[in-house]
């Protein structure tokens, strides 16, 4: 069997369309008597690993039936920037349980997050074994072994950040092999920086990638992610290094005009280091779901616009932003805006008393897939990695490594955007978004700034956790969401979530459980 896997947008200036830049046969089911003998089934071998990172909604080993997983629920839905949502609390039980720390290791959420991950790394690690072995040109080699070290690295750093340590696999495994220990967080950090230097060093930049190689891994999507990492471990000058180098280059720029971004023409725009690239004429279902996205259907708003209603921004959410900050509109639907070409929102439209929906992810029903299922083929790139994410840790790290002037100018070059590029004029009647100064900058404007202009993207809980807040902050927002239930944040527990006990049991006792579960 043949399966097209899609990684790429071919934007132009009069037409935006999506399609296949590979056609092979993949890797999975092949043998090593036919196979890793060429340059092409190097290629093949390293497009399949980028297999995994389009399953949202995948089987679980032992287990009947799909599982949805998304970065928002663990990076939004289990913060104070949006509630689960969809049609109650039993819908997603799981997921509720979570939402209010109220989960265990027993639940299939965090059973195919774990398993999804380290599918994702046997396909980086069996790339990483056999394209050395291939006879072709070198520098293409390497590049191939950058991508698949990149992708490796990001799946740690997702476990890492869900779970502290987990067990480093970095080879394929024998089936005597499946049993293995936890590293230590160090450990695993320690693995993410050296794949990711390597990645750094012999990945092509954005540049030298030809329009129909768009969605490939990049130097600078390397740089992003290592960006990030130095961040979530307090090692600000290295951080400082590593972005500002990004920023130098200047493969990277803001896109005019911060609404665009979440559109399908501005996918993979120039603000855009790394994106998870889907379609909508896949012909993908429910059983076999690998090019479109689950995201547009899953966020919007349910009634007569036909979704399932979940990731509801919070009113907390909502007064985070400044008095008229122009981000505020393109990032949620409130009562009266007109969603799309699928009507105006209104609480009768949607059958339920929900204020807020996110808007980054709408898509319009003309969008909806032209044949087969539309729920299981959107076509939203989900953006992981924005020029904005990586200014806005490059202010943070100039902050704490005492570079002030440089992190007013990254923060002010994101807020300078957010205005429409127009140059603020406290004395204007339409003025929004004042100057933030030398005189006045604080690492609070920063995070205030993640948050308004990141919201609903994945990254609000794990930014709390790297900031020392998520006690504080979660405990208020339990507080108010659910007044007198006695739901409380444990500080030094939940920070992280548990290990799923089935794994546990696999590995004959050689995982430990997570303290506090």
């Amino acid at each position: 069997m043949k399966r097209t896997l899609l990684l790429l947008l071919i934007p132009a200036v009069l037409v935006s369309c999506k399609q296949d830049f590979l056609e092979r046969t993949p890797v999975v089911g092949a043998t090593e008597a036919n196979f890793y003998k060429s340059p092409e089934d190097a290629l093949s071998a390293t497009i399949a690993c980028y297999n995994t990172l389009q399953q949202e909604v995948t089987n679980i080993q032992g287990s009947s039936g799909l599982k949805p997983h998304f970065r928002w629920y663990f990076g939004d839905i289990i913060s104070d920037d949006s509630d689960k949502g969809g049609s109650g609390d039993g819908d997603d039980p799981q997921l509720y349980d979570y939402e209010r720390f109220q989960g265990n290791s027993s639940g299939q959420m965090l059973l195919v997050e774990w398993q999804v991950a380290y599918r994702g790394i046997a396909y980086c690690n069996l790339a990483l074994q056999k394209v050395p072995e291939i006879d072709m040109d070198v520098d293409v080699r390497e590049a191939y072994l950058g991508e698949a070290r990149f992708i490796r690295a990001y799946w740690y750093f997702n476990l890492v950040k869900t779970f502290g340590g987990v067990p480093l696999v970095t080879e394929p495994l024998a089936s005597t092999e499946y049993q293995q220990a936890r590293a230590t967080e160090e450990e695993v950090y320690t693995l993410i920086k050296e794949d990711l230097e390597y990645a750094i060093e012999f990945l092509p930049s954005r540049s030298a990638y030809s329009l129909n190689q768009l969605g490939r891994a990049t130097r600078g999507a390397a740089q992003g992610l290592m960006t990030k990492v130095h961040a979530f471990r307090g090692e600000w000058e290295d951080c400082y290094q590593v972005s500002a180098d990004l920023v130098s280059e200047g493969e990277y720029s803001l896109d005019p005009e911060f609404g665009n971004i979440f559109t399908e023409l501005g996918e993979n725009g120039p603000g855009s280091i790394w994106e998870i690239q889907y379609m909508n004429a896949s012909g993908g279902n429910w059983g076999q779901q690998l090019e479109g996205t689950f995201t547009n259907v899953f966020q919007r708003a349910r009634g007569q616009f036909n979704g399932y209603g979940f990731n509801l921004p919070t009113q907390d959410l909502v007064d985070e932003y400044e008095e008229g900050d122009p981000r505020l509109p393109a990032t949620l639907f409130r009562e009266g805006d007109v969603m799309g070409d699928r009507g105006v929102f209104t609480l009768d439209a949607t059958g339920l008393p929900h204020l807020y929906y996110s808007r980054k992810n709408f898509n319009n029903a003309a969008d909806e897939a032209p044949f087969g299922d539309p729920n299981p083929n959107g076509h939203t790139n989900d953006r992981v990695i924005r020029y904005a994410d990586i200014l806005l840790f490059h202010a943070e790290a100039c902050v704490n490594t005492g570079r002030i002037d440089e992190a007013v100018n990254a923060l002010e070059a994101v807020r300078f955007r957010a205005r429409g590029n127009v140059t603020y004029n406290p004395m204007s009647p339409d003025a929004v978004l004042p100057f933030i100064t030398a005189d006045n900058l604080t690492i609070e404007d920063i995070w205030h700034e993640r948050r308004v202009e990141l919201a609903l993207e994945g990254h609000r809980f794990f930014d709390l956790v790297r900031q020392g807040r998520a006690a504080e902050v979660m405990q208020a927002h339990l507080d108010e969401h659910f007044p007198a239930s006695g739901y409380s944040f444990t500080e030094g527990v939940n920070e992280l979530f548990p290990i799923p006990s089935n794994e546990i049991t696999l590995s004959g006792g050689l995982i430990n459980q997570n303290p506090g579960y």
